[in-house]
């Protein structure tokens, strides 16, 4: 029994994956991040499937511009365009930059003037300090707001409704209102 273990160890092992061991001395890169079922570590670090994110400790100073949703926890300083997509600045966030989405929720810190599509949130234990264009707002109570708001109609484009014909019945009748006179 005692020599059988031995004769397992010393027995040469087939070919199988890495242990996180052996790839920590051999210096090969490997995500912390879990992955699903069927989904290779290229598409989860490229983002598929879930917002970009910035995290707590990432500090950008410059322009950011997106074709997908954006979590922004850690700094920004400049401006930041997304047009078709949702501007998350999570509670670790401070963003000091001019932002056009087309949805913006602020848990975290924004100072600067902000321009959405759709609607912007303010979270109870956010900041914003800046002017707001946009369809639609929710300020939580308990949201810091500094700035003015401009409410904008969203651009919706609906076929005109036809015109009533007016017929000389309708003329005829005491206090109607022909196009263009008041009767009273």
């Amino acid at each position: 029994m005692w020599n059988r273990r031995k004769e397992e160890e010393n027995a040469p092992r087939p070919a199988t994956t890495a242990t996180s061991s052996q790839i920590a001395k051999e210096g090969i890169p490997m995500s912390t991040m879990p992955t699903r079922a069927g989904e290779s570590s290229l598409e989860s670090s490229r983002g598929m499937g879930g917002p970009a994110i910035l995290g707590k400790s990432v500090i950008v100073k410059g322009q950011i511009f997106g074709r997908e949703d954006l979590t922004i926890d850690g700094e920004v300083e400049g401006t930041v365009e997304l047009q078709e997509h949702r501007l998350t600045i999570g509670p670790n966030g401070k963003v000091q930059a001019s932002v056009k989405a087309r949805e913006v929720v602020v848990v975290g810190s924004l100072h600067g003037d902000v321009e959405t599509r759709d609607k912007i949130v303010i979270r109870k234990d956010a900041r914003l300090v800046g002017d707001i264009k946009t369809a639609r707002i929710e300020i939580e109570d308990g949201a810091y707001f500094k700035g003015n708001i401009d409410i904008v109609r969203s651009e919706v484009k609906v076929a005109p409704k036809p015109q009533p014909v007016a017929s000389a019945a309708s003329a005829s009748v005491p206090g109607a209102a022909g196009a263009g006179e008041l009767k009273r």
